[in-house]
């Protein structure tokens, strides 16, 4: 059976990067928010809201808006695209992500709250379009759904002894690192280059969305894997 280009190792890598970029720039960019890690801005929201600092709520309040409207179209695009045979569906929403980053890098310091309604936005359909790698669900914007899978499934392999709960153990840890290195260089270039930085994640964003045209998963994944 053949895979789907969307299931590849090599593309989770590209947009993992990308996610954990995103996180960073908008925490050392836009006003130090999470644009991809929602249940951040919820606690912020509430405790704004109880204190009576509704400006600062709303502050909160827009990305999270911004989080469903995401979801919700990247949903409709699935169903309404996905027997396409001139561009796969996920490559729309991944062409749509790429022009919300272009767009976000034009906005200056004064527009924080804008932009984070685009990286929220954009990290919604993300997360909605891009949900397995290898066979396994595994998330590229975020990374406590990958750590709870990881030790579940080291803790399935001490038990059973089972290589294959050990190997899918590490696939989760790899892209837990993946993440970890892409806010790492997020954070550097943020601070180097400014808010025009988010520019990097876009381009990572549009290796993948090639590599949907060209790239063979069995044959990649073989050669990127480290375990």
């Amino acid at each position: 059976m053949k895979k789907q280009m969307s299931d590849s190792l090599l593309l989770a890598v590209f947009l993992t990067l990308a996610g954990g970029f995103q996180d960073a720039y908008s925490y050392n960019c836009r006003g130090q928010v999470f644009a991809n890690a929602q249940t951040g801005n919820i606690v912020l929201l509430g405790q704004n809201l109880a204190t009576g600092h509704f400006d600062k709520a709303f502050h909160y309040f827009m990305p999270l808006l911004a989080f469903v409207f995401g979801v919700y179209l990247a949903e409709w695009i699935r169903r309404k695209y996905q027997h396409s045979l001139r561009i796969h569906w996920r490559q729309t929403v991944l062409l749509a992500e790429i022009v919300l980053l272009i767009v976000v890098g034009w906005f200056s310091s004064d527009w924080n709250i804008w932009a984070n309604v685009l990286l929220s936005f954009a990290c919604a359909m993300q997360v909605n379009t891009f949900r397995k790698f290898r066979g396994l669900p595994c998330a590229t914007t975020m990374c406590i759904g990958n750590m709870r899978s990881a030790a579940s499934l080291l803790c399935a392999y001490h038990v059973t002894k089972d290589p294959e709960m050990r190997r899918k153990s590490l696939h989760y840890y790899f892209v837990i690192a993946i993440f970890a290195l892409g806010a790492a260089f997020g954070a550097v270039l943020s601070q180097r280059i400014g808010t025009k930085a988010i520019w990097i994640a876009a381009g990572l964003q549009l290796i993948g969305f090639c590599l949907m045209f060209f790239h063979s998963p069995d044959t990649d994944d073989q050669a990127l894997s480290p375990f």
